[in-house]
């Protein structure tokens, strides 16, 4: 191969790992916080995960464990906020999820239950779909959790390109929850398990004239 041929491989390579996102941070309220510091840091650069059956769908790859990881300590009704490195720009929805660790935090692979805190899904009020696609996305930790240390994760699943593999962009926080309640979550799901390639709102065509409606794939939304 020529080096113009070496150069121009090496530009489309960049240019397709450029076109990725990933959720770096996690705040306490609104902040932006610091890349890494709450969040398990993933070896895939800004990949996305594929594979519907991998354990990799629980915290993005090489995020099976917290390492040098930190833990934000959040009060249940707290706000918290995971910011990317760019915004969100594939169609499809982005949804949260908790699951409590029995024993360290840090090494808790997130094989036990996981709880839906809440979906961002398109709005149809325009007559066509609308997505929330930000730089940054805000949600709350339940009132009635039990405290304790959880795993948070957001998933952002892209629906972008009908017929094509959807792909996630998965981040796992470390939070340790105070002054929570006694409610059990529910309903939960395991990941991998939790999404299947026949879900309605896994194998949408969204630039089809009678996308009208949309189900977010996964578990309903547990609330108080």
């Amino acid at each position: 191969m020529k080096t113009s041929g070496i150069i121009a491989a090496a530009a489309l390579a960049a240019q397709g790992v450029s076109g990725h996102y990933i959720f770096q941070s996690l705040a306490k309220g609104t902040a932006q916080g610091t890349p890494y510091e709450y969040v398990r840091r993933n070896t895939n650069m800004n990949s996305p995960v594929t594979d519907l059956s991998s354990n990799d769908m629980r915290c993005n790859v090489g995020g099976g464990s917290g390492g040098s990881t930190k833990t934000l300590a959040l009060n249940a009704g707290d706000q918290f906020t995971f910011t990317l490195d760019q915004a969100v720009y594939h169609q499809g929805p982005v949804s949260l999820y908790m699951s409590k660790a029995s024993g360290s935090l840090s090494d808790y692979d997130g094989s036990g239950d996981w709880f839906k805190i809440y979906d961002w899904g398109p709005s149809f009020s325009s007559g066509q779909a609308q997505w929330t696609l930000q730089s940054s996305y805000t949600g709350t930790i339940p009132k009635c959790i039990p405290s304790g240390d959880y795993l948070l994760r957001i998933q952002n699943l892209a629906i972008h390109n009908p017929g094509a593999t959807p792909q996630w962009y998965i981040s796992c926080g470390q939070v340790s929850v105070s002054g929570g309640g006694s409610t059990t979550p529910s309903p939960t799901a395991k990941i991998p398990g939790a999404f299947h390639a026949t879900d309605p709102g896994y194998t949408a065509n969204i630039y089809n004239p009678d996308f009208k409606s949309y189900t977010v794939p996964g578990p309903s939304v547990f609330t108080c």
